[in-house]
């Protein structure tokens, strides 16, 4: 077997990759196959480090049996009759990549999708942390900037994670910095070692109340949303049918200043908080970091995406309509989506590692697990049986 790794077509340009030279190395030493990389000059790895770790470089990967990116591959580059993996984007039906999977379809690719894949029901890969790592840090930074109390390196400015939380040290933080950070999962848990690393103190949800700042907490669902009737919240149910449930996030938004999003959002769930919400008087949320990033969702703040170079703007409540992020009325904004790209190097060092551990021994051993087969949406010139509900979405392409 012949594995190459893709250079990244998609505009903007992710710097990501989905092996590091070093793993790409161990991938070819493990399983005794061949392994080469198209030559990229913007990837975070360059070319030499991967021709140090034995790598080869090719530019034409048409004799590869399984190609290896990250983000959409353009329908003008993609190769028929291999087997890719790379985020689709496709399964929830979105509309701008319909045509991608069409393609994927008539060019008689096996299309594997990194967001499929699963053991036991859960994803086993994921850059879910190093969004929440990166969204805290950006939460930190556009309160500083907003507020004119402190400036922050940019997190794509930094050479690492290292660097990036080297800036948090020796930081005065202000007694009206008072954070509360929804969810619980790999997103929230990043944006939770991003808190630790500043140094903020930490307090149970329970003291916010009456709590002096600066300070961090962290809200599970069981804080956030609440039953309509008051009586006790069962997780089971709320996440069976989260449409009977309403937001308890109120009674914490009148006691903090920024607000970091790091929870699931399922469309089915009440809105964290609405646009009637922001225009309340006690409403004391002056800051928020989106690292859901759900547009016109449940934070009423999030009206677009940002972008990293940049990444803050200002939502005014009494309008509804964005404004400049240093607007003394506003709520200021962070909202990019594609946080993990500004600290390519350790994200990919992390996907990579999940790779090898839970998808790619899959290519040699049969898939034994199922990982492969059920996140494969298409094949053999047709979409799969789990994914055949795709077949008006690309026939409207």
């Amino acid at each position: 077997m012949k594995i190459g790794l893709i250079k990244e077509g998609k505009l903007p340009i992710d710097k990501r990759v989905a092996l590091t030279p070093l793993q790409a190395k161990s991938l070819k030493e493990k399983f005794n196959c061949e392994v080469v990389a198209q030559p990229s000059p913007l990837r975070a790895f360059s070319d030499n480090e991967y021709k140090r770790a034995g790598i080869s470089l090719q530019s034409d990967l048409s004799d590869c049996d399984v190609l290896l990116g990250v983000k959409e591959v353009p329908i003008s580059e993609l190769i028929p009759n291999k087997t890719y993996f790379f985020f689709s984007h496709t399964f929830k039906e979105q509309p701008y990549n319909a045509k991608l999977l069409k393609a994927c379809v008539e060019k008689n690719i096996t299309l594997i999708d990194y967001e499929l894949l699963k053991k036991n029901g859960q994803r086993v890969v994921a850059f879910g942390r190093f969004a929440g790592l990166v969204g805290a840090y950006n939460g930190l930074r556009g309160w500083g900037e907003k507020t004119g109390q402190f400036t922050l390196k940019p997190a794509h400015k930094c050479f690492d994670l290292v660097e990036m939380f080297e800036q948090l040290k020796d930081l005065h933080w202000s007694e009206e910095l008072r954070i509360i950070l929804t969810g619980a999962g790999r997103v929230a848990q990043g944006a939770v070692e991003t808190l630790i690393a500043s140094g903020i103190p930490n307090i149970h949800h329970s003291q916010v109340k009456e709590a002096v700042g600066p300070f961090w907490a962290q809200l599970d669902v069981e804080e956030y949303y609440r039953t309509r009737d008051g009586s006790p919240l069962n997780r089971t149910e709320l996440f069976k049918d989260p449409s009977s449930f309403e937001s308890n996030f109120m009674e914490y938004a009148q006691h903090a200043h920024l607000y970091i999003a790091g929870h699931y959002y399922d469309s089915r769930a009440p809105y964290i908080f609405t646009r009637e919400d922001a225009k309340k008087p006690e409403f004391n949320i002056k800051y928020v970091a989106d690292i859901s990033c759900d547009i016109d969702g449940p934070v009423a703040s999030t009206i677009r995406p940002s972008t990293i170079e940049r990444p803050f703007y200002g939502y005014l409540p009494h309008t509804e309509k964005e404004t400049r992020y240093d607007d003394p009325k506003s709520i200021g904004v962070m909202a990019v989506d594609n946080l993990p790209c500004e600290l390519p190097r350790d994200a990919s060092e992390s996907f990579g590692k999940d790779l090898l551990q839970h998808v790619l021994p899959n290519l040699f051993n049969g898939d034994l697990d199922g990982v492969l087969l059920g996140a494969c949406e298409c094949r053999e010139g047709a979409l799969t049986a789990d994914f055949s509900y795709l077949q008006d979405y690309i026939d409207q392409a």
